[in-house]
C-alpha cells in the first residue's frame, strides 16, 4: 500500500523532489500531457458549446496505466504539475484520465524545487483551479479551430502541406513586413567629422554634432579648419546614476542569452528547464519581475558577504504587464550562495547569467561623473566640436553585470566611456588630424529569434509558455529561415586634414552581413498576403493581442470560455465559407516577368511545392515539349525578381566539363548549389559559384568527397552491399539498408562478420517515421525539376481536403 503518490511532469523533477520527501512518498512522472484532442474531425463539437473530446495519447497509454494502478493503491494523490495554465490543465487531465477521487486528491504548486518550497506546498494544498484549466482549453480549442479550418484553405488556394496558426501567422507577418521595410529602404550618405588632439602626451577624441550631406560641404568645413587654433571653451561635469535592470522574465532571459551566449530561444528554454528541475533556479516561464522577500534577503546577504554593505540596495520591481501574476516570481537562483551548479558548460553559463542579473537587481546604483567638453575652432563661429568622457565614482551593480542591447537599439552594449585627459577652460590643444568619413544610414535590423520574441511581447501577443514553440514552429513549417548572409562591398570616402593638407581616399567596407537572423521565405510572402487580404482578423496585431487578453480574463474567472469562442468562431467560419469564391490564380503569387530575348517565350516566377522557381514557356501537348524550370537562389523573392535575374537562373544547370567520361553539371537545388556527376551529388562550398565553377575545381571537389567517403568505410560485404560498417561523427556504427545500428562496446568494428551485423540489425527496432521523407537523390535536385512528378499526388490531396472541409458540426 502506498501512502502518498506525487505526480509531476518530468522524470528529472521527480528525482529531485523524491530526495526532499520521506519514505512515505512515491514520486512519479506523467511525462507532460497525457491527453489531447484527437487529430481527426471529431475533436470539437461546435454545435454543443465547443465541447472537446480528449483521448489518451498513444505514447502515454502505458504511463497512464501504471499511474492508474499506483493511484488506486495510494491513500492520497498529490498533483504537482507546474504552476501555470498548462500545468493546471495537466493536473485536470490526470484527474480525469486516472479517475481520481476528489476526497483523496490534492493539488500542490511551487515555483522552485527546494526542500522548503516542496514542504510548504504539501502543507497548503488546494483544489484544481478550473478557471486556469478553461483558459488553457480555450487557447487549445481556438488554435485547433484556426489551424484545422484555415490550413485546408491554404492547401487548396496556394499549395498542399501549408499551415496557419493564430500566433505563428502573426509572427510570420512581422518577419515579412520587416523584410519589405528593408527592401524599400534607401541608404542615405552623410559625412561625420571626427578630430584627434594631442593633450600633454595623451589623446582626446572629439566629434562635430552636425553631419554634412554632401562631400563638398565636408570639404569646405575641413578647408576652413586649416591653420585654425583649438581651445577648450567649456567643461561641464554632471553626476549620473545608472540603475540595474530587473531580474529576468522568460522573454528577457531569452533575449540576453541570445545576445551574450548566442543561444537560440529553444536552447535557452531547454537548459533553463534542466536547471529548474535540478532545483537550481525558480520556474522559468514567467512574465513577472517580482522577487519574494526570502529571495531579496538571500541576494542581499550574498552581496554583503561578497562586496560589502554599501553595495546593497533592496529593490522591489513592479511588472508593467497588466496580465503578469505578481504572486509569481522572476527567474532567479534558488540559493544565491551557490555559484557552481553544473558540470555542463552551457547550464553553468546560463545559471551565471541568471545569478548575475538577479544579484545586480538588488545592488546599489552605479555613480558616474560625466564630463562634456566643448572645443572652439578659431576659424568657425557656427560649429563647435564636442568630447565626452565618464569616470566611475562608485561601481555599484556594474561590478557584477551590464545589460546588452539589440542591433537596432540606442547604445548597444552600452559600456562606460573612457576617461578624458586633464583639461581646463581656455586651454589650447593641438590637432593631430581631422577626418570627414562618409557614413550610410542603416535599414531596420532583421529580427533575431530573441528580438522577435521581444516584439511579440511588446504587442501583447503570446505568453511566456508560447514564445519558444512559436519561434520553432515558423521555422519548421518553412515560413522563416534562421540564416547568416554574406555582405556586399561598398565604397566610402574619407577626407583627412593633417599638417595643413587635405587628402581624399576611397575605402571599402562590407555592408549588409547578417548572422543568425530571421529571413522570410517566398511561401511566407504569399501566405501572409493571402491571410492579410482574406482573413484580416486572424492576422491582425491588435485582434491577436485582444484574444490573449480574453484568455487572461477567463483565467481570472471574469469571462465564460464558451462565449469567447463563439464570438470568435462565428465571424471566422463565415470567412472560411466565403473563401470558396477566391480564385487560386489570384493568390499564387505568380508574376509574369517578360519574354526571353532568344526564344520569345514568356518567363513566369511562381511558387511550387518545393519552393519558388521560374518557368520558361508552357507545355506543348502536340510536340511534347516541356517548359524549362530553374529554382530561385537564396535571398531572391518572387515579388522583386527581375527578368535579368531570371535569365541568369536559366544558365543553370550548366555543363562544367567531363570527368571519367561522364558530364559534370553545376546546378542549384533545394539545399543550395551542387555538382552532379554519375548520378551522385556534391555540395558546392560558399566560395564556389555554380555559374563560374571550373572543371578543375569540380574534379577536386568530387575527389575530396570520395577520399572522405573512403575513410568513412571500415568494412563492406560484397555478398550483401546493403550492410556496411562505417566511421561516424560519434564513432563506428553499422548501416543495414536504411537502419543505423549501434555496435556493442565489446565488439571490434573491423572484425565484425556479416552474420553478426545482420543479427545486431535485426535486434535494433525500426525508427518511427517522421513524415516528409524523400530519397536523397530526389531531395538534392533543384526544386523546379521535381514539380511535374507531384501533380497526381496534389490532385488526390485536393479531393481529400474537399471532403474534410464539408464537415460542419465537428472540427
Amino acid at each position: 500500500m502506498i501512502k502518498n503518490l506525487v505526480i509531476v511532469e518530468s522524470p528529472a523533477k521527480a528525482k529531485t523532489i523524491e530526495g526532499y520527501l520521506g519514505k512515505d512518498f512515491v514520486v512519479k512522472s506523467s511525462f507532460g500531457h497525457v491527453r489531447d484532442l484527437p487529430k481527426d474531425n471529431n475533436a470539437i463539437d461546435i454545435e454543443h458549446g465547443f465541447k472537446p473530446t480528449y483521448v489518451i495519447s498513444s505514447d502515454k497509454k502505458e504511463v497512464v496505466s501504471q499511474l492508474r494502478k499506483l493511484a488506486k493503491e495510494a491513500e492520497i494523490v498529490w498533483l504537482a504539475s507546474d504552476d501555470d495554465r498548462e500545468g493546471e490543465a495537466i493536473s485536470w487531465h490526470l484527474t480525469e484520465a486516472l479517475n481520481l477521487n476528489d476526497t483523496k486528491t490534492r493539488r500542490i504548486v511551487f515555483r522552485e524545487i527546494t526542500k522548503n518550497a516542496i514542504l510548504n506546498a504539501i502543507s497548503s494544498p488546494r483544489g484544481i483551479d478550473m478557471d486556469l484549466v478553461n483558459a488553457q482549453q480555450a487557447r487549445r480549442i481556438l488554435d485547433r479551430l484556426v489551424g484545422f479550418e484555415l490550413s485546408p484553405v491554404l492547401w487548396k488556394k496556394i499549395k498542399t502541406g501549408l499551415s496557419a496558426g493564430r500566433v505563428q501567422s502573426v509572427a510570420v507577418r512581422l518577419v515579412v513586413e520587416r523584410e519589405r521595410e528593408i527592401d524599400r529602404f534607401k541608404a542615405e550618405a552623410a559625412f561625420r567629422i571626427t578630430a584627434v588632439f594631442d593633450v600633454q602626451g595623451r589623446t582626446l577624441e572629439a566629434e562635430l554634432p552636425k553631419k554634412f550631406k554632401a562631400e563638398e560641404e565636408a570639404q569646405a568645413f575641413l578647408q576652413q579648419c586649416i591653420g585654425a587654433e583649438y581651445k577648450i571653451e567649456n567643461l561641464e561635469q554632471k553626476p549620473l546614476k545608472r540603475s540595474p535592470a530587473p531580474p529576468f522574465t522568460t522573454s528577457t532571459l531569452q533575449q540576453e542569452a541570445s545576445r551574450k551566449l548566442y543561444f537560440s530561444v529553444a536552447q535557452t528554454m531547454t537548459i533553463a528547464q534542466r536547471l529548474y528541475e535540478a532545483g537550481k533556479i525558480s520556474y522559468m516561464r514567467t512574465d513577472s519581475v517580482n522577487l519574494s522577500e526570502e529571495a531579496i534577503q538571500g541576494a542581499s546577504n550574498e552581496i554583503q558577504r561578497s562586496f560589502g554593505e554599501k553595495f546593497v540596495k533592496t529593490r522591489r520591481f513592479k511588472t508593467k504587464s497588466s496580465s503578469a501574476q505578481e504572486a509569481h516570481e522572476a527567474i532567479r537562483p534558488t540559493d544565491f550562495s551557490q555559484m557552481n551548479v553544473s558540470s555542463d558548460r552551457n547550464e553553468q553559463r546560463l545559471y551565471e547569467l541568471i545569478w548575475k542579473r538577479a544579484i545586480a537587481s538588488q545592488m546599489a546604483d552605479a555613480e558616474i561623473e560625466k564630463t562634456t567638453v566643448t572645443i572652439g575652432i578659431s576659424t568657425q563661429q557656427d560649429h563647435k566640436l564636442q568630447a565626452t568622457g565618464e569616470v566611475i565614482k562608485f561601481e555599484g551593480f556594474l561590478k557584477v553585470y551590464i545589460e546588452s542591447k539589440d542591433d537596432d537599439e540606442e547604445g548597444a552594449d552600452e559600456d562606460v566611456k573612457g576617461m578624458l585627459p586633464p583639461l581646463s577652460i581656455g586651454q589650447g590643444i593641438n590637432l593631430r588630424q581631422m577626418l570627414a568619413t562618409q557614413r550610410y544610414s542603416r535599414p531596420p535590423a532583421r529580427y533575431t529569434e530573441a528580438s522577435l520574441v521581444k516584439k511579440l511581447e511588446e504587442m501583447g501577443i503570446g505568453r511566456p509558455s508560447t514564445y519558444a514553440p512559436t519561434i520553432s514552429t515558423i521555422q519548421k513549417r518553412g515560413y522563416v529561415e534562421k540564416d547568416s548572409r554574406e555582405g556586399k562591398e561598398r565604397n566610402f570616402q574619407v577626407l583627412t586634414l593633417k599638417d595643413g593638407n587635405i587628402t581624399t581616399q576611397t575605402k571599402t567596407e562590407i555592408t549588409g552581413a547578417e548572422k543568425g537572423k530571421l529571413f522570410p521565405t517566398d511561401t511566407a510572402m504569399v501566405v501572409n498576403d493571402f491571410l492579410v487580404e482574406h482573413f484580416p482578423n486572424v492576422i491582425d496585431y491588435s485582434f491577436t493581442a485582444r484574444v490573449e487578453a480574453e484568455f487572461d480574463e477567463i483565467a481570472q474567472g471574469q469571462k465564460e470560455w464558451e462565449n469567447m469562442l463563439d464570438q470568435f468562431y462565428q465571424k471566422f467560419h463565415k470567412r472560411i465559407e466565403s473563401s470558396e469564391n477566391i480564385s487560386r490564380a489570384d493568390v499564387s503569387g505568380a508574376r509574369e516577368l517578360g519574354a526571353d530575348p532568344v526564344t520569345g517565350k514568356t518567363i513566369i516566377a511562381k511558387l511550387g511545392r518545393f519552393g519558388p522557381y521560374v518557368q520558361l514557356g508552357e507545355e506543348n501537348e502536340e510536340t511534347g515539349q516541356k517548359p524549362v524550370y530553374a529554382s530561385l537562389r537564396k535571398g531572391q523573392f518572387i515579388e522583386s525578381l527581375t527578368l535579368e535575374d531570371a535569365l541568369e537562373l536559366f544558365k543553370l544547370p550548366r555543363i562544367v566539363g567531363t570527368f571519367e567520361d561522364k558530364e559534370m553539371k553545376a546546378a542549384i537545388g533545394r539545399f543550395g548549389p551542387y555538382i552532379s556527376h554519375n548520378s551522385k551529388f556534391y555540395s558546392l562550398p560558399k566560395t564556389l559559384d555554380p555559374l563560374k565553377v571550373t572543371a578543375e575545381e569540380a574534379i577536386e571537389l568530387i575527389q575530396a568527397k570520395r577520399k572522405a567517403d573512403a575513410e568513412k568505410i571500415i568494412k563492406t560485404f560484397p555478398e550483401n552491399p546493403d550492410i556496411q560498417v562505417l566511421n561516424g561523427r560519434y564513432g563506428p556504427y553499422i548501416v543495414a539498408g536504411k537502419k543505423n545500428v549501434k555496435i556493442p562496446k565489446d565488439k571490434e568494428p573491423s572484425e565484425l562478420t556479416l552474420e553478426e551485423c545482420v543479427a545486431l540489425a535485426e535486434a535494433t527496432p525500426e525508427k518511427k517515421g517522421r513524415g516528409g521523407f524523400k530519397k536523397k537523390a530526389d531531395a538534392d535536385k533543384p526544386a523546379a525539376e521535381k514539380k511535374t512528378a507531384t501533380k497526381a499526388k496534389a490532385a488526390t490531396t485536393k479531393k481529400t481536403t474537399a471532403k474534410k472541409t464539408t464537415t460542419k458540426k465537428k472540427a
